[in-house]
């Protein structure tokens, strides 16, 4: 019997809202290219009923489901910016902090 992790059975608001509009931009993408539901789930490999339940969100849903359906569309670059490091401005800050002023070269002349 396989256990569902916690976040799965009661995420975090956001995390379910953000899972929710994913749903739905995929829902919408596939309706824009006329897609069959069970024509979608068949080129991801999965059953009608798992790709429904990405179009609502279902935070049980694997990661891997999610890319496959956005893969199909043709959306899956989009993923690349997703926690991009050039685009993490608190990790960005984070490390310039770490670094001061003792490892700046130059900052500190004997």
């Amino acid at each position: 019997m396989s256990r569902t992790n916690k976040i799965a059975k009661a995420p975090p608001a956001a995390v379910e809202l953000a899972l929710i509009q994913l749903g739905k931009n995929i829902r919408t993408a596939r309706l824009r290219r006329k897609l069959r539901l069970e024509d979608m789930a068949g080129r991801i490999g999965v059953s009608r009923y798992v790709m429904s339940d990405i179009e609502k969100g279902k935070p049980s849903t694997a990661i891997a489901t999610y890319m496959g359906a956005l893969w199909v569309l043709g959306l899956l670059d989009d993923m690349n910016l997703i926690a991009d490091p050039d685009h993490d401005d608190e990790g960005q800050i984070l490390d310039r902090r770490a670094m001061l002023p003792h490892e700046i070269p130059g900052l500190l002349s004997p």
